[in-house]
């Protein structure tokens, strides 16, 4: 599947039960945000992904890319394994210790991304034995690539998720002024559900919590550097220079400005 959109600020990658992605960028640049990783991607490289929630993301400086981005997705199931291997991917135990992993881009895999836009561009040459043939071929490049024992090690580990601590998960994403709904999506949770673990957790509703850790940071980033008052608020992800400083007022009793002068 190949996914042309003009630049964003934030996408949700929909999560789709035991679907497991490659995904190499054609055109442009942007960044990739999970639980437990923040990840930039360019031409030059692509992403391997196993079934979970993440986001997709876009700075100022990759927005002066061009006018938006391309990517070209090769999408697997494990319906999809055991019909064009005859894999049963339950009886391995072989894992990887990531849910996202950044791949560069050498001359096989690019080889490899252009025969499938070739496709793309002409889907009468598309046919089912085309395609599978595609899919195994992909398959043997990643396996040997990530140095798995076998294709079926390979797919069975890409199925595999890895269980990341809700408090890591929270620690990791605290200052990149995700709402409390999308980091109830990077858990996981409903968001009823993610209140409650989160109190039980942190002894305290996401939202206080989070908003008194964004003025802590701000707070020693006021006395350790000449940083812009509005730059610091960006940094610890207050979405607005007035939202910081009434958070910030309201915890340490005086402005930004005044608390760095004291």
């Amino acid at each position: 599947m190949r996914l042309s959109m003009p630049y964003f600020d934030r996408v949700q990658k929909q999560y789709a039960k035991d679907e497991a992605c490659f995904m190499f960028v054609n055109k442009g640049a942007f960044s990739i945000r999970s639980q437990d990783d923040y990840m930039n991607l360019n031409k030059d490289t692509a992403v391997l992904a196993k079934c979970l929630n993440y986001f997709f993301e876009a700075n100022d400086e990759q927005k002066k890319c061009d006018d938006g981005v391309e990517s070209t997705g090769i999408f697997l199931y494990p319906s999809m394994v055991k019909e064009l291997f005859e894999f049963d991917v339950t009886t391995s135990d072989y894992t990887f210790d990531f849910n996202l992993k950044k791949i560069e881009v050498d001359r096989l895999l690019e080889n490899y991304k252009e025969s499938i836009n070739i496709l793309l561009d002409h889907p009468e040459l598309a046919d089912e034995n085309m395609i599978k043939t595609k899919l195994k071929e992909f398959v043997l490049l990643m396996s040997k690539s990530q140095q798995a024992p076998s294709q079926l090690d390979f797919l069975a580990a890409l199925f595999k998720p890895n269980e990341i601590d809700f408090k890591t998960t929270i620690q990791h994403n605290l200052y990149a002024n995700l709402s409390i709904e999308e980091l109830a999506t990077l858990c996981h949770l409903s968001i009823s559900s993610f209140k409650r673990k989160f109190k039980t957790v942190f002894g305290e509703s996401p939202k206080r919590y989070i908003i008194k850790k964004k003025v802590e940071k701000a707070a020693a980033l006021l006395k350790s550097n000449d940083l812009r008052v509005s730059d610091i608020a960006y940094d610890v992800g207050f979405e607005s220079l007035a939202t910081f400083n009434r958070n910030f007022t309201n915890i340490y009793g005086k402005s930004p400005s005044e608390y760095r002068l004291s």
